[in-house]
């Protein structure tokens, strides 16, 4: 029987990003969005409170808050800016976790405390135009070349890609799909102009071209050929941290609209009182509770240590789907209001429809939890 209650701690460390998410973060969430760039200040005082290493071990300049304390975090952050949940889960869930995941000890040390303290941002490059969905038909090459290796090819879709200072790369050797940490000061790294995008606009998402990219030998991340591997247990904690963010704006929308019900009368009398806003705040509720327990209950079996790849998926797509939800009954509570950029649910509505798309999209999802189901399910 599963029971599971937030520590103290847990308590402690979510009234503090919640503090910090209502005096710093909302007062600038429509200038992030407007401006199409989170300011470097609210970077750094982010990374002052420590919450770009949270999960990460103690010895490594983290936080030890494991994957638990990250959920709490990127909830508390996502009440007030889905750019800015996105900025730090690309930097700490998969960008930093794949070395964290994969990366030997040297590395580990290399990197990680820098990454921790904000001094180094993070990025994770998987996505090719031929390997989306596909994401093994990976075309990006590294040989190994008088005692480094040379990378050539280009990545797209990469969150973090044009501020980042060392990335996750995948890329295909003799062996097979390898991973490698490579500084972006390197020459023959390019950045390609910030794509223009229809939400999470303060997220900064690049195409990227590698151009004979050396890279020290010591840079790979776990054995060669081993990197396809690395890549979808670093993406299991991806799509659970991005089921916390959806968490987070579920319970902002719900908040918001169950406030502007008991205020906007009509036909003299508040809008809460009618039984069709009554019957949609009631599924937005319900859908929370589930949200919840699914992002909590896998977050605890991840700290365990468990393999949580099914149930990743299921918080991934549950919790995307139900955010879609979730966010078309506030524009509809709100109204005209609800299609305004003057209220913050416009905002939160073109903001949600990505998580149906990336960390590997709804229908990958299914797949995966399908096969799952198959191979245990229906044997006599």
């Amino acid at each position: 029987m599963f029971e599971f209650s937030f520590t103290e701690e847990q308590q402690m460390l979510r009234q503090m990003v919640r503090d910090f998410t209502n005096n710093e973060i909302k007062p600038l969430a429509a200038k992030i969005d407007q401006e199409e760039k989170i300011p470097p200040e609210l970077i750094k005082k982010i990374a002052e409170l420590g919450l770009l290493g949270a999960a990460f071990p103690v010895e490594y300049g983290g936080g030890g808050f494991g994957e638990v304390g990250y959920c709490i975090i990127q909830e508390e952050i996502s009440r007030g800016c889905l750019s800015t949940a996105t900025f730090i889960g690309a930097h700490q869930s998969i960008g930093a976790n794949a070395i964290n995941i994969g990366g030997s000890e040297e590395l580990k040390r290399k990197y990680l405390p820098a990454l921790c303290e904000g001094k180094m941002i993070a990025a994770f490059a998987l996505t090719e135009s031929k390997a989306g969905s596909d994401s093994f038909n990976v075309r990006t090459t590294a040989r190994f070349e008088n005692d480094h290796w040379v990378i050539n090819g280009e990545k797209m879709w990469i969150t973090n890609g044009g501020i980042a200072d060392v990335i996750s790369v995948f890329a295909r050797t003799e062996r097979g799909i390898t991973a490698f940490a490579v500084e972006t000061k390197t020459p023959g790294f390019h950045a390609h102009p910030p794509e223009k995008k229809m939400g999470i606009k303060g997220s900064i998402t690049n195409a990227l071209t590698f151009e004979n990219v050396k890279v020290p030998k010591e840079n790979i991340i776990g054995q060669e050929g081993r990197g396809f591997l690395i890549a979808m247990k670093t993406l299991d904690a991806g799509r659970l941290g991005l089921g916390a963010a959806c968490l987070g704006a579920a319970k902002e929308l719900l908040e918001l609209s169950t406030r502007y019900a008991k205020e906007r009368v009509q036909f003299d009398q508040p809008i809460s009182n009618f039984q069709a806003i009554q019957f949609m705040l009631a599924e937005m509720a319900t859908l929370i509770y589930t949200m919840e327990s699914i992002v909590y209950r896998t977050a605890v079996d991840y700290d365990l240590g468990k393999n949580i790849s099914k149930q990743s998926a299921m918080v991934k797509l549950f919790c995307s789907e139900a955010l879609d939800k979730i966010v078309d009954y506030a524009v509809q509570i709100h109204g005209g209001m609800g299609y305004s950029r003057e209220m913050p649910i416009e905002r939160f509505y073109r903001d949600s429809r990505i998580n149906r798309i990336f960390e590997g999209t709804n229908e990958i999802q299914k797949g995966i939890i399908a096969r799952d189901v198959i191979k245990k399910h229906g044997v006599m």
